[in-house]
Order: C-alpha cells, then structure tokens, then sequence
C-alpha cells in the first residue's frame, strides 16, 4: 500500500513563491501516473498538474499553468510542485494523487488515481 505524505505548505504574500513536495513509501513511484490536485473552502477539488506513467508528459490546469511546475525525483520517491506569483486564489490544501493505471486522457480526472496524501495548505495573503 502506497502512502503519501505532503509537505511545503505555508502561509506567503502574494507574489511569492512556494515549492511543496509528496513523498511516497511503501511502493515506488517510478511506473506511476502523479498528480496534484487542491480544494479551496466551499469549492470543488481542482486539478493543478501531472507528470504520466513514463514522466515524458506534464499537464497543468487551465487556470495556473502558466506560474505552476511538476517535476519528480524517482530516486527519492518524491514528487514537486513549484508554484510561482502567488495570488489569494491559490489559496487551498494540495493534494497529491499517484496511480500506475492512469492513462494520458485521465491524468486531470481524480477518480483515475489509487493513491491519496492527506494534503498540505498553502496559504496566501493580499
């Protein structure tokens, strides 16, 4: 059983920069579909990024694909995000997701992953 563990978050200023970081055990990340997904009070989860199976594709959702990077390090089982200009929007727990059956049309679907951390908040201030 894989387990994910979040971290990074924190309270910034708009504009700012913050990079939070998934770390899996009990199972590998190589072979698995990764992604990052964020809830906000009173709104629906939201799709942010995703790196597939073989690490050659990354999708980002519409609204912060231009200030948002994944990257992963399979030799620490790890996965990043990097979120950059900051608004209060981004206000929201981040949620990483991992799956080795998530083809390339799911990558922003949550229901296609298996594997879900506890999430990380990040907080941003006007």
């Amino acid at each position: 059983q894989v387990q994910l563990v979040e971290s990074g978050g924190r309270l910034v200023q708009a504009g700012d920069s913050v990079r939070v970081s998934c770390v899996a055990s009990g199972g590998t990340l190589r072979g698995s579909a990764v992604g990052w997904f964020r809830q906000a009070p009173g709104k629906e989860r939201e799709f942010v990024a995703a790196n597939s199976r073989d690490g050659a594709s990354k999708v980002y959702g519409d609204s912060v694909k231009d200030r948002i990077t994944i990257s992963r390090d399979n030799g620490k089982n790890t996965v990043f995000l990097q979120i950059d200009f900051l608004i209060p929007e981004d206000t929201a727990v981040y949620y990483c997701a991992a799956g080795k059956r998530v083809i390339q049309s799911s990558l922003a679907s949550p229901s296609a992953y298996d594997y879900w951390g506890r999430g990380t908040q990040v907080t941003v201030s006007s």
